[in-house]
């Protein structure tokens, strides 16, 4: 589940897991839709024989950057990019997310997640019943979630992987939901900085225990469904009673990430340096005092026609 990095303020956040040498790139062709799940998803293979799994929606933003502060943290994540556009050969006219791909087969704003070769999925697992139970670094998971306020906690989301050579790990597989507002379906978001922004960490502190924020319970009227009401109530239990010496041993890894770090791996044009810079201020006018983390989306350049 967990694994020391060792200097943390070394690592590199722009390409998280996989390392800028499994960045993808190059030409890309369509092998086959994915119908699980509820955002739209296919698999392409690029030219070195590598197989991509592509989600299209407004998760693929928040998901990048969800798994790389995760993966920062000493968890195992997906090795997971963003693209601002990608060209898909071959490319059919899929079930979902249709219209996020032009008649060429170019779609934009895309997270491409690798598949490893020989990493087989065992299963699933659950938040209250794993192996980790009561440890710091189980807990410190719980932390990261109510961090980034994942409010799709549900246990189809917990993967649980083998690989020769590696053994098993137990990773949180989707993050999509992450980075808006947590509650019920009527008020929750994702990949929504200012829905984020918004929003509370820390619920109640006593000498024992913390409580962070998550609020997942469904609107009451939608109770009659019992097993989803129970189901999305209970998530709420993810993020209660974390010992405070676990949030502290958290706190005190995640401390080694500062602001330079954040500021220079996620800037590579002067656009990015300026938003960074707003960003930065405005979250030290607001309160905050060290580790603060900026996320940069940078969109696709629009043609010379739509310029004019």
């Amino acid at each position: 589940m967990w694994r020391d990095r060792g200097d943390v303020a070394s690592l590199n956040l722009l390409y998280g897991a996989g390392g800028k040498e499994h960045e993808p790139g190059g030409k890309f062709t369509f092998v086959q839709e994915d119908k699980e799940g509820t955002a739209p998803k296919f698999e392409v293979v690029d030219e070195q024989g590598v197989t991509w799994k592509v989600k299209l929606g407004e998760e693929t933003k928040s998901e990048t950057a969800a798994s790389r502060l995760v993966w920062a943290a000493g968890y195992f994540t997906d090795e997971d990019y963003y693209l601002a556009e990608m060209r898909v050969e071959k490319m059919p006219k899929l079930d979902r997310g249709r219209k996020l791909v032009s008649d060429e087969g170019v779609i934009r704003g895309v997270r491409l997640e690798r598949i490893i070769t020989g990493q087989k999925k065992n299963g699933n697992w659950s938040w209250f019943k794993n192996p980790f139970v009561g440890t710091k670094e189980m807990n410190g998971l719980r932390i990261m979630m109510a961090l980034i306020n994942n409010w799709d906690l549900k246990e189809i989301n917990n993967a649980v992987y083998s690989q020769p050579g590696e053994g098993v790990r137990y990773v949180v597989a989707d993050l999509g939901a992450t980075f808006g507002e947590t509650g019920n379906p009527v008020i929750r978001s994702k990949s929504n900085p200012d829905d984020y922004s918004d929003s509370h960490f820390i619920q109640k502190v006593t000498p024992e225990h913390v409580d962070f924020y998550l609020s997942s319970r469904p609107l009451f009227i939608t109770a009659i469904d019992v097993s989803n009401y129970a189901t999305r109530t209970h998530m709420q239990d993810v993020v209660k009673e974390i010992p405070v010496a676990d949030a502290k041993w958290l706190g005190k890894l995640l401390e080694a990430l500062t602001d330079e770090q954040i500021r220079d791996r996620l800037m590579n044009t002067k656009t990015s340096r300026e938003a960074c810079e707003v960003l930065l201020q405005d979250a030290l006018d607001a309160g905050g005092l060290d580790n603060i983390t900026i996320i940069v989306g940078r969109t696709a350049p629009m043609p010379a026609s739509e310029n004019a």
